[in-house]
């Protein structure tokens, strides 16, 4: 049995996502530091790539810009890519700020 969190998630893979290439170093309890690569995301959670080694229901802890420290759970893992979602939901102000910052192209920004 897995010592990860059991969740009980809602789908929101349909909440908006943002284009993004921000690299990251998240804290994991057994691993240490692992570098992340995010591609995507919304105010719920991201997408990353890269093989990553961890199971569904584990999680890590990153500090982004704006949001600062926050906690996430991988919800999902296939071919190299990982989807995470959120301790928490980021507040709309708080999360266009948060893209503002790590998509450098504003015709990929959310409109306002």
């Amino acid at each position: 049995m897995s010592a990860g969190a059991q969740l009980s998630v809602t789908d929101k893979r349909r909440a908006a996502r943002h284009p993004v290439d921000y690299s990251v170093i998240a804290e994991h309890r057994q691993l240490g530091d692992l570098p992340l690569h995010i591609v995507n995301v919304s105010a719920q959670g991201f997408m990353v790539d890269g093989d990553l080694g961890l199971e569904r229901g584990e999680r890590v802890v990153m500090r982004l810009p704006v949001v600062g420290r926050i906690e996430a759970h991988l919800i999902w893992s296939h071919e190299g890519r990982a989807g995470f979602q959120f301790e928490r939901i980021i507040r709309v102000d708080d999360f266009l700020k948060l893209v503002d910052t790590l998509q450098p192209n504003p015709r990929l920004r959310p409109r306002r």
